[in-house]
């Protein structure tokens, strides 16, 4: 039977779940009946062309928007747990992304969600066997005794796993942080959670996710705590093993046999063999501060699974000294997406952003001036915007998403006009990257400095990177203007 129009959308219509698209500005395209109802909206033209941002029923909108990012870069994401305001109330939704395609092109997302609250309303945890927690025994942490006060046990529970939520998994860390409590942290991704929801379906993996999570919260007994971080990543908070050996022990004891990280999960008929990659970091030998710590257990997960996976890998602080970044670490500089996006909201306006990154970058990169280029190929100096010259040939330069290299010959046969203001400036060195979301680009920011050929490293490269790109996605949550 061919699916037309008119069937296509009685079948989309006739879910109860609630279905949006959305198109790579992430804004809506189209949603379904059971979407429109959710809101109370009575036709669909409330939400075309707005984002979630202009809608405003996200309390807090870095986290879906971060999310939809992720998705129109080709990631998908699963259930993941969320809040949204719906007449004045604030709903718990599950929320699943994939990206939206025309051939081979990302075009969009689709997405869908349901609404949990009267779940979690019911259960004074997660899912019945999967309740890990209650009040008792997280009031035996001085975080979670204070926390218990302002919220219920049921709103600090992930739902789907039974873990500690990724807001208050944070936030318990940043308050070891913040007492000078020394801890480790166990960064773990499912290897092969993918597979079992396409062979099995994704019931079946959910089933498998709250039972990992079950086994690695209570490999910690009570000296820490379990949280989930995003759809197949979790964490342990470690109190007690800190040292080196202590580490290796407890982790050691994950994988042995068909033991916590490794072995086989029975669902139903089906007996699944599952395993999991760690990357540990701990407080304070490692990082000195929370989003340090947890960057650095990320950076050793990646690298284990890198490596195949069903390992655990813990963080070796040797690696970060190589290229300088030993000082970007002493300087609490190079700290996470989260860090930098904290600076950023604090200030209002777009040249206000620029100067507050200026400093982090001076110190970090070594930089000695920093200018912002805008769409047309007008470069202007930061903080004063003294300098105003044509470099709209700074294109040509960057076929990635940074460029780095000494301002001589080569640079000048690519880009001359940029070259020649950056000689007359005595220029050295420039490390560019372009400011911007997907196709949008805003402007560049360029940074000069005095290394001749020893130009920056990746990883510092890496760091003006992200630097960019939550500028550009603060503007868009403030509506910034760049000024002409």
């Amino acid at each position: 039977m061919k699916l037309n129009d008119t069937l296509y959308h009685e079948i989309i219509n006739a879910s109860q779940d609630c279905i949006f698209w959305k198109d790579r500005e992430r804004r809506f395209l189209g949603a379904n009946q059971a979407f429109l109802d959710f809101y109370g909206f009575e036709s669909v033209d409330v939400i075309i062309g707005r984002t979630d941002e202009d809608m405003g029923w996200h309390s807090d909108p870095v986290p879906f928007m971060a999310d939809e990012l992720r998705v129109l870069e080709g990631q998908s994401t699963y259930k993941v747990p969320g809040r949204c305001t719906v007449h004045g109330e604030e709903r718990s939704i599950v929320a699943s992304k994939r990206p939206l395609y025309d051939g081979d092109k990302i075009v969009g997302i689709v997405g869908s969600f349901s609404d949990v609250t009267h779940v979690l309303r019911k259960k004074p945890a997660a899912y019945g066997d999967n309740a890990l927690y209650d009040q008792e025994n997280l009031s035996g942490f001085q975080y979670f005794e204070d926390i218990l006060k302002k919220y219920k046990i049921d709103e600090i529970l992930d739902p789907l796993t039974g873990v500690i939520r990724r807001q208050f998994i944070t936030e318990f860390a940043r308050s070891l942080t913040g007492t000078g409590t020394a801890f480790s942290v166990i960064a773990i991704s499912l290897d092969n959670i993918k597979y079992i929801n396409d062979a099995y379906g994704h019931e079946v993996g959910e089933n498998v996710r709250s039972v990992m999570a079950a086994r690695l919260a209570r490999s910690l007994e009570d000296f820490g705590v379990a949280g989930r971080l995003h759809d197949d990543e979790l964490i342990l908070i470690n109190m007690r093993d800190i040292s080196l050996e202590e580490r290796k022990a407890f982790l050691d004891k994950l994988y042995a046999g068909q033991g916590i990280a490794r072995g086989d999960v029975r669902v139903d008929d089906f007996n699944i063999f599952v395993s999991a990659t760690c990357g540990c970091a701990v407080y304070p030998n490692d990082a000195s501060d929370c989003d340090e710590l947890f960057m650095y257990a990320d950076k050793a997960l990646r690298r284990g699974c890198e490596e195949g996976g069903d390992r655990y890998v813990i963080y070796d602080d040797s690696e970060n000294k190589e290229g300088g970044m030993d000082k970007l670490k002493s300087l609490g500089i190079y700290t996470g997406m989260q860090g930098v996006v904290r600076r950023l909201e604090r200030t209002p306006g777009f040249e206000d952003k620029l100067r507050s990154l200026l400093p982090l970058l001076k110190d970090g990169l070594k930089i000695s001036k920093m200018f912002f280029a805008d769409s047309h190929g007008l470069l202007r100096s930061i903080p004063d915007s003294g300098l105003r010259e044509d470099v709209s040939d700074i294109t040509y330069l960057l076929d990635e998403a940074a460029y780095s290299g000494p301002v001589d010959e080569e640079m000048g046969d690519i880009a001359p006009m940029l070259h020649k203001v950056l000689e007359n400036i005595g220029a050295q060195s420039v490390i560019i990257a372009r400011v911007g979301l997907d196709r949008d680009t805003d402007g560049y920011l360029v940074c000069t400095g005095k290394r001749g050929k020893n130009s920056w490293s990746a990883d510092e490269c890496g760091l003006l990177y992200f630097a960019v790109k939550l500028l550009a996605m603060r503007m868009r949550l403030d509506k910034d203007e760049i000024p002409e």
